[in-house]
């Protein structure tokens, strides 16, 4: 069957039309999870407590094998009647706010507004129903599913939740194909994994009276000619580069030359190649702006160094046209009248993509806004949000291979 015929039959079960009453039936109880989620802190490196909530949640959904692994991730099998492949359906734990962040969720009408509550708790709340409605509906699949909640995908987390799994993790040899669950919009389908190199220098310098010692290197110009310099590298459209200095500090007062400053860089490509050439390139700018600031003034109290440090890692990759996983996942969008598109973004698919396994970011059903802020929003509109629900449950379905009845 093409594509398109695969996701009709699956809608056109009746089975799957038990799924989607049980979707329905339960999203009161799927909106209560989210709830419930959002107002367990989850910062970076500090997923603990929402962790072991989740757990808790995926072994009251009677899923085998449940458990954390040593990094932080928890997960669940709902076992196929196939030859024990894989596919995992994931979504991140992690959030970008810092401990301390409120994050009581606020209810208007059929929004909600927190701190992470459509990225990415939403769709940890919506695999939990997921998992519900095919219980109800008496569905198997061929392969396995392995429900994942996954800690590190935000930041300088480093997606280190989905590396441990695909490098680590009890059941890595058996994965074929891999779908995270991130954002409510089904119709933006991620197949592309934009890579970035993220660094932290530290310029180092003697120090001094800003009048007293004046003609003393000055840290603060390297980086200022680092930061310059970076800015005047070209980078090519497509594939899709980008370079930002993000973060300055340094410095002690007004009056003196700083003995240290530093700056948090962050490069990115949708191409291998291109975010290699990058990032040679600033570590040649770096090298260059010592020397240039060296060369131009007194180094007789001390030289300026600079300290480099490679503090994330995200690697590069696609799902390309023509595999089957994109196919079925953009019927099953069309299927629902979403006009679907394919995208680069950084995610947890980057991971498996960078491996060559199938992967994409789907997700999760409703609308949401704001992503990254205190007013982030999740519209819980239950039509909506329902609509989005079958349309990734089918796309699901389909990479499991629905057992056919008749």
């Amino acid at each position: 069957m093409t594509p398109t015929e695969t996701i009709a039959a699956i809608r056109a079960d009746a089975r799957f039309q038990v799924a989607c009453d049980r979707l329905r039936a339960d999203h009161d109880r799927t909106v209560t999870d989210v709830v419930t989620l959002t107002e367990i802190p989850s910062p970076p490196f500090g997923e603990e407590k929402r962790a072991a909530a989740y757990l808790e949640m995926l072994r009251a959904h009677g899923l085998e094998q449940v458990e954390q692994d040593e990094i932080g991730n928890v997960m669940g099998l709902r076992r196929g009647f196939g030859n024990g492949d894989i596919l995992v359906v994931a979504a991140h734990l992690d959030t970008v706010f810092p401990a301390g962040t409120d994050v009581r969720v606020r209810r208007e009408g059929t929004k909600l507004f927190a701190p992470g509550v459509s990225d990415d708790t939403w769709s940890l709340a919506v695999n939990l129903a997921f998992i519900r409605a095919l219980d109800a509906a008496g569905i198997r699949t061929r392969h396995d599913l392995l429900f994942v909640g996954d800690v590190g995908e935000e930041g300088l987390g480093d997606l280190r939740g989905i590396r441990h799994l695909f490098a680590k993790g009890r059941h890595r040899e058996r994965i074929r194909a891999f779908l995270t669950v991130d954002s409510p919009e089904v119709e933006r389908i991620v197949s592309g994994g934009v890579g970035s190199r993220r660094y932290r220098v530290t310029f180092r310098g003697p120090g001094g009276h800003s009048y007293a010692a004046f003609g003393l290197v000055n840290p603060m110009y390297a980086m200022a000619e680092a930061t310059r310099a970076l800015a005047a590298v070209p980078v090519p459209q497509s594939p899709p580069t980008t370079h930002c200095v993000s973060v300055v500090s340094g410095g002690t007062s007004i009056n003196a030359i700083a003995n240290a400053v530093t700056i948090e860089v962050d490069l990115r490509s949708a191409s291998a190649a291109e975010l290699e050439r990058l990032d040679t390139r600033f570590l040649e700018i770096v090298n260059e702006a010592v020397a240039t600031e060296n060369a131009a003034r007194s180094t007789a109290s001390g030289a300026i160094t600079a300290e480099i440090a490679r503090v994330g890692d995200r690697p590069a990759g696609e799902t390309p046209e023509g595999m089957p996983i994109r196919s079925l996942a953009a019927a099953a969008v069309a299927a629902e009248g979403y006009a679907p598109h394919f995208e680069f973004s950084s995610t947890d698919a980057n991971v498996p993509m960078s491996l060559g396994i199938p992967a994409l970011k789907i997700g999760a059903g409703g609308r949401g806004g704001r992503a990254h802020s205190l007013e982030e929003w999740l519209d819980v509109e239950p039509e909506e949000s329902l609509r989005g629900m079958r349309t990734s449950l089918a796309a699901i379905l389909a990479l499991a291979e629905m057992e056919q009845v008749g």
